[in-house]
């Protein structure tokens, strides 16, 4: 496996765990070169597992795509890079395991589902996603979400 850090071939697995009721598995490594750790991911060729978009159409399920907008939500925040891979983790099986019947998932499900884990997180993270995915059409909305966490946390 290629380091995606330096672009060395030498590494070692350091955790193996199967995901997905056993249909892929996710890999920890260690670039042998740099000492840098990233995760790498196996599973079996098959049909795409899709993902139906508000309007209907269906597209392929990218894990890249959720990483990338829980980056955005959590940049700056002090949450660690594992929690962050773990968390992409957990997403991506609960997905596949929500999904597995009709190989395909609803956005406002896959976007839920984000929420959620982020909520657990980080309250801010949670907001930043959440403007993004509920399309807050004006500074009302946003804040009646922000005030919605505030008396959850007071009512804690």
């Amino acid at each position: 496996m290629r380091c995606p850090f330096c672009g060395s071939f030498d590494d070692k697995v350091l955790e193996s765990r199967t995901m997905a009721n056993g249909e892929s598995i996710r890999r920890r490594r260690e670039c042998i070169s740099c000492g840098k750790r990233f995760t790498s991911y196996e599973r079996i060729e098959e049909l795409p597992f899709m993902v139906v978009k508000r309007d209907g159409r269906r597209q392929p399920f990218e894990i890249e795509k959720i990483a990338k907008g829980i980056e955005r939500a959590l940049e700056k925040r002090p949450v660690s890079t594992d929690v962050k891979d773990s968390l992409v983790a957990e997403i991506e099986d609960q997905t596949y395991t929500q999904g597995k019947q009709k190989r395909e998932i609803s956005t406002s499900d896959l976007g839920e589902l984000v929420l959620k884990k982020l909520y657990k997180i980080d309250k801010v993270a949670y907001i930043r996603f959440a403007s993004v995915y509920k399309h807050f059409n004006n500074l009302e909305e946003f804040v009646k979400e922000v005030e919605s966490i505030s008396r959850e946390e007071n009512d804690a």
